[in-house]
């Protein structure tokens, strides 16, 4: 789900100084979804499978019910303990079908009328929506939408599958459902629910997660096992690829109506995005990033006294490393769990310290000592020069950089937030600059191949590659209509509310 408030410059939320410190060097998920069909604990269920969510997106929450006559909303900005954490929240919300969604904004700027689900009143009764992905033909039928008359109330590509379902001529909801993603493009896991049905899409391509369970008796949908789990329910299996599930008081519907194509999930809900707890497409993502680890051990051997990761990210791949190398695990860097986003600073020389709120070195453990430091990524570079810094200042004699992934060289229009070309580190340094970039005795990155290997692949296949892995390739999957149109995109405007 993308917002679209932004004309291509730095977010309005964030000030300039603490953009170009720490804005951009995380990758953020947008967003996770979750619903469920007949329970009597709709609401207080999901808001359990909320908080299992919460690392998919922690700007915003909402959940939407029905209770045989009514619709009912809540939407807050911040954490799902911040929303729903008393009962007073859950008793707004009776019934026994509901959705709801966790968000993170790509443009910094949150506002409650983008807090999803999406609700409006269409011909046949009402429709909620929630939303994980981005449709890279959004912005184009906005335009189109509001050109024939439409009048748009957010400013997220979301609202662009209300408008789609409306404007179908079909006579069954399912149908129109399904007429609405004919024609969209990109990548999308929708739940969404009206006054009889539970409905869940998964794009053609599987490029965003969705996946089906089961909890006495009654289904559930959600983007990652992990939310399955937190409430004791049963992990059934994978919404298919292109696949569009509906549930009703009588039946489950099954439907496929773009055939058959050869799936392509995204690689990094392995690499970063779902928690390690999670099963995704029958992987272990523990498993599958200790993995990660071996295979950089084998590829970029270090000689070194420690591994040390870079937590929480770094931590499955270090344990890897560890193990293949022979080299001891050890925590010289402590993280503090009770920090958000580095606040804004007045002065360069406070700013620089705000890496320290979030990472501490273990002196005793890093003093003296030859360290191979292990993250999962690196995007802008700038938290991984604070991070050596830091490990020198703590006495390291050595760190050697290895990083579970390969190089970061394009952006994505997919629902990861990613910083534009320019800015990514690996689009405008060769190995060597980013090396002195980030002030590292050696920094080394996973390969494509191994990459794949970790999967269980003997590498990538060039002509069919097995997943979406366009941010280390420049090979994106589907058209990029909006990037594309020969009309640059324009600011759209956002009226300003107190929320």
């Amino acid at each position: 789900m993308t917002n679209f408030a932004v004309d291509g410059g730095m977010p309005k939320s964030v000030e300039a100084n603490d953009f170009y410190d720490d804005y951009g060097d995380t990758l953020r998920e947008e967003c996770g979804v979750f619903g469920i069909y007949g329970h009597p604990d709709a609401a207080a269920i999901t808001a359990l499978g909320l908080h299992a969510l919460q690392h998919r997106g922690q700007e915003a929450a909402g959940i939407t019910t029905y209770d045989g006559q009514r619709f009912h909303s809540e939407r807050r900005l911040g954490l799902v303990s911040d929303a729903f954490s008393d009962g007073e929240a859950i008793k707004r919300l009776p019934g026994r079908i509901a959705v709801g969604h966790v968000r993170y904004s790509t443009t910094g700027e949150t506002i409650l009328r983008n807090v999803q689900p999406l609700f409006a009143e269409l011909d046949g009764g009402g429709f909620a929506i929630a939303h994980n992905g981005n449709l890279t033909n959004g912005l184009t039928l906005r335009r189109q939408i509001i050109r024939d008359g439409a009048i748009c109330q957010s400013t997220s590509d979301t609202e662009v599958m209300l408008h789609l379902v409306a404007r179908s001529k079909r006579p069954r909801f399912t149908e129109r459902f399904i007429d609405a993603l004919r024609v969209i493009e990109g990548a999308y896991a929708f739940v969404g629910l009206t006054n009889k049905k539970l409905v869940g899409a998964r794009d053609p391509l599987g490029i965003r997660p969705l996946v089906l369970g089961e909890l006495d008796g009654h289904p559930i949908l959600t983007s990652e096992t992990c939310a399955l789990d937190i409430i004791g329910a049963r992990h059934v299996r994978d919404i298919d690829p292109g696949e569009v599930i509906v549930f009703s008081s009588d039946k489950v519907e099954t439907l496929r109506p773009f055939g058959t194509v050869r799936p392509r999930p995204c690689i990094f809900e392995y690499i970063y995005f779902a928690r390690p707890d999670s099963v995704v497409g029958g992987r272990s993502v523990y498993d599958v990033r200790k993995k990660m680890g071996f295979q950089l051990a084998a590829e970029a051997p270090a000689d070194a006294d420690l591994v040390v990761p870079v937590p929480d990210s770094g931590v499955p791949a270090a344990i890897g490393y560890s193990q293949a190398s022979g080299l001891p695990y050890e925590l010289g860097i402590i993280r503090n769990h009770y920090v958000g986003r580095t606040f804004i600073q007045p002065t360069q020389s406070v700013r620089d310290q705000g890496v320290r709120m979030k990472h501490s070195a273990n002196r005793a453990v890093v003093e003296g000592k030859r360290i191979v430091l292990i993250d999962d990524s690196l995007v802008r570079g700038t938290t991984s020069v604070k991070i050596v810094r830091m490990m020198r200042e703590a006495g390291a004699r050595e760190v050697h950089f290895r990083i579970s992934s390969p190089p970061i060289t394009h952006p994505d229009y997919y629902g990861i937030d990613t910083p534009d070309r320019d800015k990514l580190l690996a689009a405008t340094h060769d190995l060597e600059g980013m090396r002195r970039y980030i002030g590292a005795d050696s920094l080394a990155f996973l390969s494509i191949d191994g990459i794949y290997k970790s999967m269980g692949f003997e590498g990538r296949d060039p002509v069919h590659p097995q997943f979406t892995d366009h941010c280390f390739t420049g090979e994106y999957p589907t058209p990029l209509t909006d990037r594309s149109s020969e009309v640059a995109p324009r600011q759209l405007s956002l009226l300003a509310e107190a929320s």
